[in-house]
């Protein structure tokens, strides 16, 4: 289990202001990495972030054979032309979901694969089975051990999948899967988010047939071999958005070099609802508080909806508006855990509720799950001390710091820094009063 380098302390109150560059998308290069499994040629990625999953990724990757070479501070080369093992070692066990997505691959090139179950963030169940299912109509013979999962298939082959849900792992692993299985392999009710369709831009470079439909269908004709690749990933929306947070919630103004709108555009129409604002620069997107802040309502789903990971610091954001907003989270189960220690600790007043207080019903309806927040602002957040329960909400509580009155210590740091690429550098350089301090 990974420990913290460090805690930072963040004195608030201060509107931020500056230029960051927008890291590449951990969601979608962490992906892209598996993928490079699919072909004996070497593949060269750029805008790779240096965050904490991105070295485990790599980890990974290397003990299962691949040649892993940096390039330059954000392009690395990786090359694996022979898979030495089927199997990951037990001290990946629980650290994220990556090794999953090893399946496919390692089915095509050795026949067979043990890797360990997922783990990663607490913020609600996220259990594997669409991706067996998926994989076992393909032809895979799966074995569940204490700990880790074994899958053997002499030749994957074409299916026709129907998704429970639009999940976005299962989504990958059976891309992974199909694009060099022999005939066709059909996914309905496909998870369709920006970092897939960077992933199937990446894979359709290295000769993978793939067409993706406007009612979530995703077709794919397997192909014999796949070849190496030269692909940038696409910017980090959710560091983004976390950004524009910052500059509405601390009444500043901050450019994101490498933000796209049409990645943004449900968090943007939001932002807007709220009272901030954005503006195209010649490299990116400027964000700003347009107006008084006031409440709103919103509920997360998936992609075209407002993004699950884009909660949390929206969420800290409308404890500065006027009125009583309405969160409702749709995706996972166990999303609000971060929100005892601003209410009891900094003073937001933030009620849990199991009710469905959305457009309509969600699937944790008459459910035990504290999945829905009423937000009722503005309140006048004082420092404390906190602790990250997991990655997104580390960014929550970073704003949070970013707002209040006094100085706040957040230890934890070690969840915020999988998923964000130097956070402390990035958020001192618009202005930001952050240091670390040892732990």
């Amino acid at each position: 289990m990974a420990t913290d380098r460090h805690a930072y302390r963040i004195t608030g109150g201060v509107p931020l202001r500056g230029t960051v560059e927008a890291s590449g998308a951990k969601n979608a290069v962490t992906k892209e990495l598996v993928a490079t499994l699919l072909t004996y040629e070497p593949c060269v990625l750029h805008g790779v972030p240096r965050m904490l999953e991105v070295d485990i990724v790599l980890g990974m990757l290397a003990e299962l054979g691949t040649e892993v070479t940096w390039l330059g501070e954000h392009s690395v080369r990786v090359h694996t032309p022979k898979a030495m093992s089927t199997s990951l070692s037990s001290m990946y066990s629980g650290v994220n979901r990556i090794p999953i997505l090893m399946m496919g691959p390692l089915l095509h090139r050795r026949g067979g694969a043990v890797v360990p179950l997922p783990g990663g963030c607490t913020i609600g169940k996220r259990p594997i089975d669409f991706h067996l299912h998926g994989l076992h109509q393909m032809g895979a013979d799966t074995v569940d051990r204490p700990g880790s999962v074994k899958v053997s298939a002499n030749r994957l082959t074409g299916a026709h999948v129907q998704l429970p849900f639009p999940s976005v792992g299962a989504t990958e692993n059976l891309l992974l899967a199909a694009v060099l299985a022999k005939g066709t392999t059909v996914i309905c009710n496909a998870a369709v988010e920006p970092e897939i369709v960077d992933l199937v831009l990446m894979l359709q470079k290295m000769g993978a047939l793939i067409t993706i439909d406007t009612d979530r269908t995703l077709t794919v004709v397997g192909v014999d071999a796949l070849r190496g690749v030269e692909h940038r990933t696409v910017a980090d929306r959710i560091e983004i958005a976390s950004f524009a947070a910052a500059a509405v919630a601390t009444d500043g103004r901050i450019e994101v070099r490498g933000a796209r709108q049409e990645h943004l555009i449900t968090f943007l129409n939001v932002l807007r609802h709220i009272g901030g604002d954005f503006t195209e620069t010649e490299h990116g997107l400027e964000f700003f508080r347009g107006r008084e802040l006031t409440a709103t309502d919103i509920e997360t789903g998936v992609h075209p909806g407002f993004m699950t990971d884009w909660q949390q610091p929206i969420t800290v954001l409308l404890t500065q508006a006027n009125g009583t907003s309405v969160v409702h989270e749709t995706i996972y189960e166990d999303r609000f855990g971060y929100a005892e220690q601003l209410s009891r600790a900094m003073g937001a007043e933030i009620e849990l509720t199991t009710r469905c207080l959305g457009a309509s019903a969600c699937r944790w309806h008459n459910r035990d799950f504290l999945h829905t927040a009423k937000i009722s602002g503005p309140s006048k957040l004082r420092a404390a001390d906190l602790t990250i329960p997991d990655l997104r909400a580390g960014f929550g509580y970073v704003l949070a710091a970013l707002v209040a009155e006094g100085t706040s210590t957040i230890s934890g740091t070690r969840y915020l820094e999988r998923g964000y690429e130097e956070p402390v550098a990035k958020l001192a350089a618009v202005g930001a009063r952050i240091t670390t301090q040892p732990v």
